[in-house]
């Protein structure tokens, strides 16, 4: 099979691998239809994040299951599925508390980074940790359910409720997604952007009637921005100290975005006498996903994609979003796609 992976020098490489098998009776093989780039992708090639050389890429997949081992029960092949790719062993400590998005056993089992992952015809993946596409639900849309998740994630750590203001700084993917979701519990949203690319895009994807003017898009000097914000997002990763300015009196803040390079200098006594609280919610839960899955069915999240490539033309899938160098951002959501039409034709 063809698959993309990670070479020592921090580059990709489309290389002839083996269709994986099963390995457990519990795994699944799925056919990948397509996989979105994720920020975290691009953070790999451009230093900001460690993936082991030699790896598979990709976390964001649909696809349809090609082989289920003979332990699976909850899927045959031809079944379309959505991957969750925040493995967890569920016998540490930590696991069995319930908090899997902190398992003690994460060595090998990062989706895309040190375990294979969906850059691929083909990946593996133990039945856990996929999911069934609604019936009605096309493959564009469910691309998108594994970034919803990890905006839920956050916007529930943050404790955003109906009627507040949330300010997501970084109007890239996963910031729009979260705006998204923000704006389906009822928040008036406020987008920060630097892109202008990108400012473009999103006031055009807010622009849908379902949004009913409850997201705005705004560059990040707008004199509305200045501690406005009851729940704060720097889905980014770098850029907290910007989003203390964007935080009211008593606002929560939520770091995130994945980068390992960034510092911050705060003075406490800021977050002392303004009531601020910084939160850190890490990667989502498991039990988040399934709600996920429900909450896309009304969220028009196809809205985000802007570019699609087959997985041969992954270099200029790249440049798209500035991961190559002397690229600029050109595209919010992008698609690898492998197989044009699953297994019967189901629309994008």
């Amino acid at each position: 099979m063809k698959a993309l992976t990670l070479s020592e020098k921090r580059c990709l490489e489309l290389v002839d691998r083996p269709k994986p098998e099963p390995v457990d009776t519990t795994d699944v093989i799925i056919r990948i239809v397509q996989s979105g780039i994720c920020g975290t992708d691009r953070s790999v090639l451009v230093g900001k994040f460690e993936a082991s050389a030699g790896v598979v890429m990709g976390h964001e997949a649909v696809g349809v299951v090609e082989v289920a081992s003979t332990g699976v029960t909850r899927f045959s092949r031809g079944d379309r599925v959505v991957v969750n790719p925040t493995l967890y062993c569920g016998l540490c400590g930590t696991c069995l508390e319930g908090h899997w998005n902190f398992c003690e056993n994460k060595a090998g089992t990062e989706v895309g980074l040190d375990f294979d992952g969906s850059f691929a015809e083909f990946m593996r993946l133990p039945e856990l940790f996929c999911h069934s596409i609604p019936d009605e639900m096309s493959f564009d849309r469910a691309v998108l359910i594994e970034p919803l998740a990890c905006a839920l994630n956050n916007i529930e750590a943050g404790r955003l409720r109906p009627g507040e203001t949330a300010v997501i700084v970084g109007g890239g993917p996963m910031g729009a997604v979260t705006a998204m979701a923000a704006a389906s519990y009822g928040a008036q949203v406020l987008v920060v952007e630097a892109n202008p690319v990108r400012r473009i895009l999103g006031r055009e994807i807010f622009s849908a009637p379902q949004f009913k003017g409850r997201v705005t898009v705004h560059t990040p000097n707008d004199p509305q921005l200045t501690h406005r914000g009851d729940f704060v997002v720097d889905s980014v990763g770098n850029l907290l100290e910007q989003s203390l300015g964007y935080t009211a009196r008593r606002g929560r803040i939520v770091v995130m975005g994945f980068d390992s390079n960034a510092t911050v200098t705060l003075r406490p006594l800021q977050l002392l006498q303004r009531g601020l609280q910084i939160i850190g919610a890490g990667d989502y839960n498991g039990m988040i996903f399934p709600r996920a899955v429900e909450l896309a069915r009304s969220i028009p999240l196809e809205r985000l994609i802007t570019h699609r490539y087959p997985l041969e033309e992954y270099t200029e899938a790249f440049k798209k979003i500035a991961a190559v160098r002397g690229a600029d951002y050109a595209a919010l959501k992008v698609l690898l796609v492998c197989l044009k039409n699953g297994s019967a034709g189901e629309p994008f």
